[in-house]
C-alpha cells in the first residue's frame, strides 16, 4: 500500500483532531508562560518563588535543606525521563508488531483498517513522549547546573559575589522548571492523542478535555489559590529580568 492509499483511510475528523491537538499543545505553552499580569499562571507564579528561594539560600546555614530540595527535583525529572524511555520502547515494539496492533486498535474503534493507519496514530503519541523525554533530560541537566552554581555561592552573605550568583542560580532553576513543565504538558497531550485510536471524533474530544485540564490546573486550581492567598501584587508579580526565561530553554 502506497502513501496515497493510506491517506484515504483518514477522514476529515481525523485531520481536524490532529490539527486541534497540535494547536492546543503549542498555544497552551505560550498562554501559560506569557499570561496577562492580572491572571498569572501557576508556572509564572512559581518563578518568583524560585528566585526568592535562592535569595533566602544565601543567608541560610546550614544549606542542607536547599540541597535536599534540589535533589528531590532532580529525582522527579529522572523518574519521568525513565518512564518516557520505557514508553518509547513499548510503543516502538507495538509498531513493530502490526498484527497485534491491528487487532487491539480494531476492537477499540470497531472498524477495520490497515496496520499503517494504527502505526501513524501510535507514532503521534510517541512524538509527544519523545519531546517530553528530551525536555525532562534537559531539565535534569539544568538542575545539575543550578546545583553547581549554588555550591559556588560564598558562605559569607556580605561577599560581593554571593547574591549575584544566587540570582543566576535562581534563573537556572526557573529554566529547568520551564523545561520540566513543558515535558509534563507533552505527557498530557500524549494521553490525549491516545483518543485517536477510537476515531477522529474521539481525538477532538480528548484534545478539548486535555486543554481544559491544563487550563484548570494553571489558572483555576486550588494550588493557584493557595499561592495567591494573602499575597500582595509586589510579591507575586514577576520582577524585572526574572519573569521570562529565555525562549527555547
Amino acid at each position: 500500500m502506497n502513501l496515497l492509499e493510506s491517506l484515504t483511510h483518514f477522514t476529515l475528523p481525523d485531520a481536524v483532531g490532529v490539527v486541534l491537538l497540535l494547536l492546543a499543545w503549542v498555544c497552551s505553552s505560550w498562554w501559560i508562560e506569557n499570561p496577562r499580569l492580572r491572571n498569572l499562571s501557576v508556572t509564572v507564579l512559581m518563578q518568583r518563588y524560585r528566585q526568592d528561594w535562592m535569595h533566602e539560600y544565601v543567608t541560610r546555614s546550614p544549606r542542607i535543606f536547599d540541597a535536599t530540595i534540589l535533589s528531590s527535583l532532580r529525582q522527579g525529572t529522572t523518574f519521568f525521563a525513565s518512564a518516557c524511555m520505557l514508553t518509547l520502547g513499548g510503543g516502538l515494539a507495538l509498531i513493530g508488531n502490526p498484527d497485534r496492533l491491528t487487532g487491539v486498535a480494531s476492537d477499540l474503534a470497531l472498524s477495520e483498517a490497515p496496520a499503517v493507519v494504527w502505526e501513524v496514530k501510535i507514532l503521534l503519541v510517541l512524538l509527544f513522549v519523545a519531546h517530553a523525554f528530551l525536555k525532562f533530560v534537559w531539565a535534569h541537566r539544568l538542575f545539575g547546573y543550578c546545583a553547581v552554581l549554588m555550591a559556588a555561592v560564598p558562605n559569607d552573605p556580605k561577599h560581593p559575589r554571593a547574591y549575584p550568583r544566587a540570582a543566576r542560580a535562581g534563573h537556572l532553576n526557573a529554566y529547568a522548571a520551564k523545561s520540566y513543565n513543558r515535558a509534563l504538558r507533552s505527557i498530557y497531550f500524549a494521553l490525549g492523542a491516545l483518543g485517536w485510536l477510537a476515531g477522529g471524533w474521539a481525538l477532538i474530544i480528548s484534545a478539548c478535555i486535555t486543554m481544559t485540564v491544563i487550563w484548570r490546573r494553571e489558572f483555576a486550581s486550588r494550588s493557584r489559590a493557595a499561592l495567591l492567598e494573602g499575597a500582595d501584587a509586589a510579591e507575586v508579580a514577576p520582577g524585572p529580568g526574572q519573569d521570562r526565561p529565555a525562549p527555547g530553554n
